[in-house]
């Protein structure tokens, strides 16, 4: 089990006896601080050490010196440092049995930083930054750094902590109009186009210190330079002890998408040219031999495809089985004569699910790394038999993805909750080895990031409920832009979130990506009625409203932070929904076609806006139109053929959260749901709603469910009763891509109808949802008017 410690010390003295007069430590303006470390130290060590240098001299107007008259003391257990000898036995004891582990201890006016390992004492310097008031974020989003006189660490004061998950860290990807183009024209103008080059990586691997991260997957794409063809990529990577990884379709850390093409000979295809696609692997895993890695196994395509040279899933089952007897042979003779002691993953992704459900067997040392479906859903959860494997279980998760049904490239909309509960789930269903996120180009999804690491380092900082989470995001907002504007923040995030978790903005087209039927490629109307969308109007136009009068009360140096983490998403929402919703109103002769025009303008503005930031800093980073779909261009001024969808009111409805009464364990709420009002409910739980005078003979039942995949077996059902009376047992379940998961996704709702009569219509009717498996978590119950059953 992980767990922290956080432990103050109050030394409680007899007023009779005499006693020392124990001080605090205190960092103060224009004042130096001397500290003492080991020349044994990693580089990482002094990478992090380097920083807080950095930090300090920002807050303090002074410099960090390495004297032998310290009053700061760090080093890495077993090292033989002084830091080792000022910390507690309990402590040192404590901390030999976690990796990546430290402990802060403040003892008379003296400061002992201790690490369980190289990035562990890191991790421990750093923390000293997040003290002293620096952001994780103070370069990426510019968050500025508020300078103080004085910073005080208690005498007695201790800070024991370690991470959850083993492997924490961001893959970088769909990279093509943010972080490529930014950093080769822009951050570090290379001759090369599409180069990402040492300088960002090394501002990327520094956010990941700060985040306590660890793992790096570099981007993959073909507009871009692989990272190992990149000189001074690999060392940076040395520099700030990042292990480096690599995705699902990058076994051996080789970039097949763009360097089989550079190193590959013949055909990127195992079965039938085996030798030069193990030499191309060869070269990696040599080159790589002192550096840490995390090696994905197996073989896809050389990009985002099933594998070359096997065309049914029984050939590819064959195809694999070699494949990892081959790589796991090469990592032997290569790198560890115990394959075992170096770190692997197996990650069964799309097609490669399939094969393993059909028995493949993984090496048991091996991390098998679950997806989600690409919309934050996972797919697969860690059974009994996959929770006692050596190896491990770990997730990959998406906040930005390319392809079907819909891309969401531009803007982080993934609701906080949802991350929340599948990645607790997932956790507490043993994936404790390795977090993956993609994380598109970081920007702007720096809060989702951060909420995933936090969760990453340690499972229990979030309370399990909607006021930890709330307490997460307010106490982010509180440290980026100060207490008096946090809780007014937070309102906005979570509404930007709610609306987002209807519809996505990239999704408000009602245009699919990646589909043969000529009708997805054309902007049409979304399924809502007139008064729904002049609903979400007014939504949006109070929730920027309330963006442009919360600016004027940032302060000047905090408002290019401002806008790059609340005031670009919170707006660029608001004006791509007004863009297709007033477009809708305007088909139907139902509002002036110039709104929709002046909506696609004002996102122009902004994005020119975000991308002058810091005189030309952010130059490149941020596209309004990601691949150029249908769903960024300004609307087409058209007239409908087909009537709007009109208003129907339903005979009564509930949130998740409205229950009249519950039987087990009481339903918990995160803040998820169209209202932020769903709940889940644990297997054997029920919750009851009670409805009166139903004025119907039939009535349909509609519930409204989050679109979770099985978290035990292949079905995830509930129960459903009117007025104690069992109506039917319902599976919601979906197959993998079809029509209807492409539905739920899309509009994060699974939807199901019971349809029963009505024995009264008049009095209280009940109706109860009995969850029958884990993870069904309830956002909404309609009761509609039906056709009279015979």
């Amino acid at each position: 089990m992980h767990f922290k410690k956080f432990i103050t010390i109050i030394a409680v003295f007899a007023l009779a006896l005499p006693c020392p007069v124990f001080a605090d430590f205190a960092f103060k303006k224009d004042t130096n601080v001397n500290i003492a470390i080991s020349a044994k130290e990693a580089a990482v060590v002094n990478t992090a050490l380097e920083i807080f240098g950095r930090d300090y001299n920002a807050v303090f107007a002074g410099k960090v010196n390495i004297s032998g008259n310290a009053q700061i003391f760090i080093g890495t257990l077993g090292n033989g440092s002084e830091a080792e000898k000022g910390i507690d036995l309990n402590f040192i004891r404590d901390l030999k049995l976690h990796q990546e582990g430290y402990v802060i201890q403040v003892k008379n006016d003296k400061v002992y930083i201790l690490g369980s390992d190289k990035r562990g004492t890191a991790y421990g310097i750093l923390e000293l930054s997040r003290r002293i008031g620096v952001s994780p974020w103070e370069w990426w989003a510019d968050s500025a750094i508020e300078k103080q006189n004085k910073v005080v660490l208690k005498n007695g004061f201790s800070l024991f902590e370690h991470p959850s998950v083993v492997h924490r860290g961001i893959f970088i990807n769909d990279e093509d109009w943010g972080l490529t183009p930014w950093s080769y024209l822009t951050n570090e103008p290379s001759k090369i186009k599409g180069q990402i080059g040492p300088k960002t990586s090394a501002r990327i691997f520094e956010l990941l210190l700060r985040l306590r991260a660890n793992t790096y997957w570099p981007a993959m794409h073909e507009v871009s330079v692989a990272f190992y063809q990149t000189p001074g990529n690999k060392e940076m990577a040395d520099k700030y002890g990042i292990v480096m990884g690599a995705s699902h379709c990058e076994p051996m850390m080789r970039n097949a998408n763009t360097e089989w093409k550079i190193d590959g000979k013949g055909n990127y295809d195992f079965v039938n040219n085996r030798k030069n696609v193990l030499n191309f692997w060869q070269d990696r895993v040599t080159q790589l031999q002192n550096s840490d890695n995390l090696y994905t196994l197996g073989i896809r395509g050389v990009h985002d495809g099933k594998m070359q040279g096997a065309n049914t899933l029984q050939e590819q089952k064959d195809a694999l089985v070699n494949v990892l007897k081959d790589q796991r042979e090469m990592i032997k003779n290569t790198l560890n004569s115990n394959p075992e002691k170096v770190s692997q993953v197996f990650i069964p992704y799309k097609e490669v699910l399939e094969v393993y459900n059909m028995g493949l067997k993984v090496p048991d040392d091996v991390t098998l790394l679950w997806c989600d479906d690409n919309y934050g859903y996972i797919r697969h959860f860690p059974n009994e038999t996959e929770r006692k494997r050596k190896g491990g279980n770990g997730v990959y998760y998406h906040i930005s993805y390319w392809g079907r049904p819909h891309d969401y490239l531009w803007l982080a909309t993934n609701h906080p909750a949802q991350i929340y509960t599948q990645m607790k789930m997932a956790y507490d269903k043993g994936a404790k080895d390795i977090w993956m996120l993609n994380v598109g180009d970081i920007k702007p999804a720096e809060y989702l990031t951060e909420l995933f690491l936090d969760m990453a380092w340690d499972i229990n900082k979030i309370d399990n409920s909607k006021e930890g989470l709330d307490r997460h995001l307010e106490n982010w907002l509180s440290r980026e832009f100060g207490a008096k504007n946090a809780p007014a923040s937070r309102a906005v995030m979570n509404e930007y979130y709610r609306l987002a978790y209807i519809r996505k903005p990239e999704f408000m087209a009602n245009t699919r990506t990646e589909e043969k039927d000529p009708k997805f490629k054309e902007v049409a109307d979304l399924p809502w009625n007139e008064q729904e969308i002049k609903a979400r109007i007014k939504a949006y136009d109070l929730l920027a409203s309330k963006v442009i009068e919360l600016s004027k009360s940032i302060s000047p140096e905090k408002l290019d932070a401002w806008f790059q983490l609340v005031e670009y998403p919170v707006r660029g929402a608001a004006e791509m929904n007004k863009k297709h919703l007033y477009a809708e109103l305007a088909r139907h002769g139902l509002a002036e076609w110039a709104k929709s025009d002046e909506a696609y303008d004002a996102i122009q503005e902004l994005t020119v806006r975000y991308n002058s930031l810091g005189k030309g800093k952010w130059k490149n980073m941020m596209s309004a139109q990601p691949r150029d779909l249908a769903v960024f261009q300004k609307v087409e001024h058209t007239e409908s053929k087909v009537p709007l969808h009109l208003f129907k009111m339903p005979l009564a409805v509930a949130d998740g959260s409205a229950y009249s009464s519950f039987k087990g364990t009481k339903p918990a709420a995160h803040g998820l749901g169209y209202n932020s009002g769903a709940v889940s409910l644990k297997k054997g739980d029920l919750v009851s709603y009670h409805f009166r005078n139903l004025s119907a003979d039939s009535v349909n039942i509609e519930v409204a469910l989050a679109p979770n995949h099985p978290v035990d077996g292949k079905s995830i059902r509930y129960e459903i009763f009117l007025d104690g009376a069992l109506l039917q047992v319902v599976d919601f379940h979906t197959v993998d891509r079809n029509e209807e998961w492409k539905e739920n996704v899309l509009r994060n709702q699974a939807i199901r109808i019971t349809k029963t009569k009505l024995l009264k219509k008049k009095g209280l009717h009940i109706f109860s949802i009995k969850a029958l498996d884990e993870g069904v978590v309830l956002d909404q119950l309609k009761v509609w008017k039906a056709e009279r059953l015979k």
